[in-house]
């Protein structure tokens, strides 16, 4: 009897661990234990699933309560990140990849872009970085205060990544010449963007910009041309009217050179970087300082970075993803500083506007 009732306890308490959202550690699941867990799941994330499915995401989600523990058994500090149950939590790491990142991206990388924007990326008088100083930067910076960064986006199952960031950033630097933010259409991106950019199959951010700027493109309001999600025929007609952006955007590898990129949010605004996400699929909060390899050939996801905390016990960038606001802290993530933390000096781009 007394075994009974501490495996009723430790189940109801699995679940409460579920609905409040913080992470789950289990030593050794039982079988019993995991599907009441994942019962709970899908009631909470709304799943629906056949038998056959049933059985496949419940091994699969077995295996994410292993991976979860291992992701949360190196947290040195309240601060750390947090990882627990997600709506990502019933997908392996490989249809993960498949459906919400971009496997290819490392390959994309550099490869689309003009040779006048490699030209301009690392010897224009006009680069950000190099008018930029170093010296006396702030320690707090956050651009959401100053009423330039709109609402998180949700992506779905589109993988636009790099449209959605980019869109993002233009939306930010032409709301710091109006003083607020006119949400620009990103649909339009993904239906019209060319430079080897393929909609929601995908695309890099420095060739969608040199795209941009080549052929003079405005990007639309959202309400004349709005998102649905798919990649369609391209719908511009004649003159455009938008926001376009200037010639002398930088492209830039920092890997190592992380005080450039701070220097580029805190003196010119937040800033479009590419990075490698797949922990990311059980991310809760907290400032990721492990277990997200920054090497380029797993680079995966393009997000804006909006500020950065060196005032914080971990000193971290201020990340706004594309997977809605249940994702992290209301769709934010932070990365630590100063270790190339997933990647996020791999490929960094910053831009101004022309209205």
């Amino acid at each position: 009897m007394a075994t009974d009732w501490k495996t009723v306890a430790l189940t109801c308490g699995l679940i409460c661990l579920c609905f409040v959202g913080i992470p789950i550690r289990i030593d050794k699941p039982s079988s019993q234990s995991s599907l009441s867990l994942f019962q709970s799941y899908i009631h909470k994330f709304n799943k629906s699933y056949n038998a056959t499915e049933f059985e496949a995401r419940f091994t699969k989600f077995q295996e994410t309560l292993k991976f979860i523990e291992e992701l949360n058994s190196n947290r040195p500090s309240n601060d750390s990140a947090r990882y627990g149950l997600t709506e990502f939590s019933d997908m392996s790491k490989d249809e993960f990849l498949d459906r919400k990142l971009q496997k290819h991206l490392h390959r994309r990388l550099h490869h689309h872009r003009s040779h006048n924007s490699k030209n301009k990326v690392d010897d224009t008088t006009e680069n950000h970085i190099k008018k930029r100083s170093v010296d006396g930067l702030p320690d707090l910076v956050d651009w959401r205060s100053k009423g330039v960064v709109g609402a998180v986006r949700n992506q779905k199952t589109c993988g636009a990544c790099w449209a959605f960031s980019t869109v993002e950033t233009i939306e930010s630097m032409a709301a710091m010449k109006t003083g607020s933010v006119q949400v620009l259409s990103v649909q339009e991106i993904i239906d019209c963007a060319g430079n080897g950019n393929l909609g929601c199959n995908g695309g890099d951010t420095c060739s969608l910009l040199d795209w941009l700027v080549y052929n003079n493109v405005a990007i639309e309001p959202e309400k004349q041309y709005p998102l649905n999600w798919k990649t369609n025929a391209c719908q511009l007609k004649g003159t455009q009217e938008g926001v376009r952006v200037a010639s002398n955007y930088t492209c830039s590898y920092l890997v190592g050179r992380e005080d450039a990129l701070v220097a580029l949010i805190a003196n010119h605004g937040p800033v479009v970087v590419a990075v490698n996400a797949l922990t990311w699929q059980h991310y809760l909060g907290g400032v990721v300082q492990f277990h997200c390899d920054g090497a380029p050939e797993h680079i995966n996801h393009a997000v804006q970075i909006v500020g950065y905390d060196r005032t914080a016990a971990i000193p971290h960038y201020i990340v706004r993803n594309s997977w809605g606001t249940a994702f992290g802290d209301n769709g934010y993530l932070y990365l630590a500083m100063g270790n190339n933390m997933c990647g996020v000096g791999t490929e960094v781009a910053s831009l101004d506007v022309i209205l």
